[in-house]
This record gives structure tokens, C-alpha cells and sequence, in this order.
């Protein structure tokens, strides 16, 4: 798996053809013992004594917590200006982001096992906790901010957010929920060849709203229930639709390389970044600038790393680069947090599993996978494609995945499979309730209507 493009003379050369941007994605392809798995997931920070969300500057801050995990683990720090934005480890490929609201993001390294992805889950809870209990800063994983405003959540000093957000307010409804208010777990994987690219494309894509539901943990907004099981992923469908969605070109004959490129470079830009300054180019075409037709830098070609930065700003479902970013998922506690590679990787890292993922949803039509995705957000497991509840479907996606897992026969701790991974889903499946649910029934229960309980019986 390949980790962010680096700055280099070659990523600056200017392109000349749409062949090199089809050429790199290609280059992700990678033979089947290089494959790798990277779990990425973001929660929120909070004051501990007041629940409120923590502010970027001041000595309970993000740049605090930034700057204590820099100290006393050896991160590096990464600078917007003055700003300390990140931390990198360039030696695993790990690094620790802000997302727009100061939600707090682990982009792991891509490691062999699932074992491996989740000790590094636990590690980093363990050392964001620990920073975070010095400073009174706790830490919360829901898909959904559950109490604060629009107006109560901070705003990272990032430039490109600048950008992003005035534009999403003219694309949609719900542009700056996402920004703001919204906490993801994903996975991502890597394939062997074109042909594998789309198989697994297409089985991710159809079986992403599967996903959805399995781990729908967003139930809650403003401090009250917002009449969804995962309102995250209901944000999704009125946020920007040049931009996100189910892919369906993809199922259609012709798919591959090209295909997505043809897709990315009529997706409209956000920005690109020249002597480490954003430069707005919100709503301009790729296509245009690849041309040397881009307003802002008339005659200017764009460089490889313009072109990874713009994959970046495309939101599907599932998610193209040099592997594939499975995105519909809402963050949750730890085992969920591992549940995800486990799913993911049993059912793409397996030839037999794969195919019966793709027997599973090969006859599915665009309109059925759109109405799917669509009822998720409200009725998770209870939604319904072809007679069939998600909850069903989903023993079937457990089966495959539990069998893939145990093919690869990778051990960890006391000779565990990987599949251990999976129980907290069965469980799921098992009640019929998801995590949204359980949340529902203990406000509406024991916390009598009180949303701050929610900070403490869920914190990490």
C-alpha cells in the first residue's frame, strides 16, 4: 500500500497526458504477498469537565495534544505556517491528521495482518489517552457529534478548509456536517492487477451500504436523537454529488483505470497548492487544467502531485487512489474500530470469498444499489434489496468474510485467527440491534434524555 505522494522533482514534472494519470493508478497494482492493510479512523476530543469541544489553541488545546504526542512518542511535526496541522512517522508510513472540527485522525501504516492494524489501534488510543488525561481532554468515537452546534465546533487552521467550505455550501445541505461534525472509520486495500482493481471495486461498492449498516453508531444530534441510526452516512447523499455516491459507471463494461480517471478529471476541483500556499480553484474542472486551460494558471500543466491531491477531494463510497479506501462506515469503540479491516480484508484478500461476494451482488441493479444506500441511514439492518433485510444479507458477507480469514490463516496471540475480529459484528447480527440502537435504548432508558452520559460510558 502506497503512503502519501512525496514531494519530488518527478511529482512536480508537469503531466502531459491523461496516460499518466491512468498510469498512476496502475502503479498501486502490487502481486498478492506486497498486499497490505491501513485502517484509518477519526474521533472526537472533548474537555473532560465540561463536554465541550477543545479549541485548537490555549493549554487545553489540539495543538497541546499534537504537541504532546510529538514529545513524548517521537512523531514528527507537521506545520501549516506556525501551525503544528499533524504528525508523521515517515518510517511506517503512519500519521495523525485534523479533520475540519478538530476530529482526530490515526492513518495507520499499512501492516501485514489484522492483528498488526489493531495493536496499532489500541497502541494509539493508548497514547492519545494518555496525553489526553494531562491535559483533560477525552476522547469520544460516534459518527456523529452528539451535542455541540454547527457554531459551538471549532475550526482547524488549515487552509484548505477555507476553501472547501463556502464551496460545500453551494453544493449542499449538508457540506459542513460532514466537515465539522462527522467521525469515519475506513480501511483500505490493495489490489493485483486491473481486472482485480474492479472486481473488488464492484463487490466494496455493492456491499458498502452492508457495511453501513453493520456499524451504524450515529444516532444523535445537538443532544437529542435526529432520527437516524447513521446520520453520517445520510450526510453523504446531500453533501456534493459530483463527488461522492455509489460509483455506478463502474459496473458497467469498460470499467478500469481509465474509466475512474475519465470520472476524477470532470470531478470539479477544491484547490492546488503552489510554493506551499492553497490556491482556490473550487469548481474548475481537472480536465481543464490538464489542458493548460485553468483560469488561475493559464498555460500551466499540472503536476502527479496535483493529481493526488485532487483524488483526495472525490467521496464515493468506496474510493479509488493506489488501493482502494472502503468509506462507509461510521467510528465507534475499539473492537468496531477492528471489526472493519477484518470485514474488509476476509472478503477482498481471498479469491473464494471474493467470488462469492461478487455472486452475492452480481445481478443487483444500479437502481436496487441506489435504493439500498438510501434506506441504510434510517433502517440499517431492517433495509431491504430483493426480498432480502440487510440483516440477512449481512450473515452471508460474515460467512464469506469469516471463511476468507480463516484461509489466510493468519495467527496472532495465542495462535487467534483473524476472525476473532468478527465477533462484535455476529453480535450485531445475532440481536438485530445495532450500535445506534443500543445507544437510542440507554437515552431514552437510564440517561432519562440526558446526551452527556454518552461522553461518560462511551469515551475511549
Amino acid at each position: 500500500m502506497s503512503g502519501p505522494t512525496p514531494d519530488t522533482p518527478q511529482a512536480r514534472a508537469p503531466i502531459e497526458s491523461k496516460d499518466q494519470l491512468i498510469g498512476y493508478l496502475a502503479s498501486g497494482s502490487k502481486p498478492k504477498s506486497e498486499w497490505r492493510i491501513g485502517t484509518e479512523h477519526e474521533k472526537f476530543p472533548f474537555l473532560t469537565d465540561t463536554l465541550e469541544p477543545v479549541p485548537y489553541a490555549g493549554p487545553r488545546s489540539i495543538r497541546a495534544l499534537l504537541e504532546g504526542l510529538r514529545d513524548r512518542f517521537g512523531w514528527e511535526g507537521v506545520y501549516e505556517g506556525d501551525n503544528i496541522i499533524a504528525l508523521a512517522d515517515p518510517k511506517s508510513l503512519a500519521n495523525i491528521s485534523l479533520e475540519p472540527g478538530g476530529q482526530f485522525e490515526l492513518s495507520g501504516a499499512p501492516l501485514e495482518t489484522v492483528h498488526d492494524t489493531c495493536a496499532e489501534v489500541n497502541e494509539h488510543i493508548g497514547q492519545v489517552r494518555e496525553v489526553g488525561d494531562q491535559l483533560g481532554i477525552g476522547f469520544l468515537g460516534l459518527g456523529a457529534s452528539p451535542k455541540w452546534t454547527r457554531a459551538e465546533t471549532p475550526i482547524m487552521p488549515k487552509g484548505r478548509y477555507n476553501i472547501m467550505a463556502p464551496y460545500m455550501d453551494r453544493v449542499g445541505r449538508y457540506g459542513r456536517d460532514m466537515m465539522f461534525r462527522t467521525c469515519t472509520v475506513q480501511v483500505n486495500l490493495d489490489f493485483g492487477s486491473e481486472a482485480d482493481m474492479v472486481k473488488k471495486l464492484r463487490v466494496s461498492v455493492a456491499l458498502q451500504p452492508v457495511a453501513t449498516a453493520l456499524f451504524a453508531n450515529s444516532p444523535f444530534l445537538e443532544g437529542k436523537p435526529n432520527g437516524y441510526l447513521s446520520f453520517r452516512s445520510e450526510v453523504w447523499t446531500d453533501t456534493d454529488k459530483a463527488r461522492s455516491g455509489m460509483l455506478p459507471f463502474a459496473f458497467e463494461p469498460g470499467m478500469g483505470f481509465e474509466r475512474y480517471v475519465d470520472f476524477a478529471l470532470d470531478v470539479p476541483m477544491y484547490f492546488i497548492m503552489r510554493d506551499g500556499k492553497f490556491l482556490n480553484t473550487a469548481g474548475e474542472s481537472f480536465r481543464k487544467f490538464l489542458a493548460g486551460k485553468l483560469p488561475q494558471l493559464p498555460g500551466e500543466k499540472p503536476t502527479m502531485k496535483d493529481w493526488a491531491d485532487h483524488l483526495t477531494t472525490i467521496f464515493p463510497e468506496v474510493r479509488l487512489k493506489k488501493y482502494l479506501e472502503m468509506r462507509g462506515c461510521d467510528s465507534g469503540p475499539t473492537r468496531r474500530l477492528c471489526a472493519l479491516p477484518a470485514l474488509f480484508t476476509g472478503l477482498l484478500y481471498d479469491d473464494e470469498a471474493l467470488e462469492g461476494g461478487w455472486q452475492l451482488v452480481k445481478d443487483w441493479t444500479a437502481e436496487e444499489r441506489q435504493a439500498l444506500r438510501d434506506a441504510v441511514p434510517k433502517r440499517a439492518l431492517n433495509a431491504m434489496i430483493r426480498g432480502r433485510s440487510v440483516r440477512d444479507i449481512s450473515r452471508d458477507v460474515l460467512e464469506l468474510a469469516r471463511g476468507g480469514l480463516m484461509r489466510r490463516n493468519a495467527l496472532g496471540c495465542k495462535a487467534k485467527s483473524e476472525t476473532q475480529y468478527l465477533d462484535v459484528l455476529d453480535e450485531t447480527v445475532s440481536s438485530g440491534k445495532t450500535a445506534a440502537e443500543n445507544l437510542l435504548a440507554l437515552y431514552h432508558g437510564p440517561w432519562h434524555g440526558n446526551i452527556d452520559r454518552v461522553f461518560r460510558d462511551f469515551a475511549y
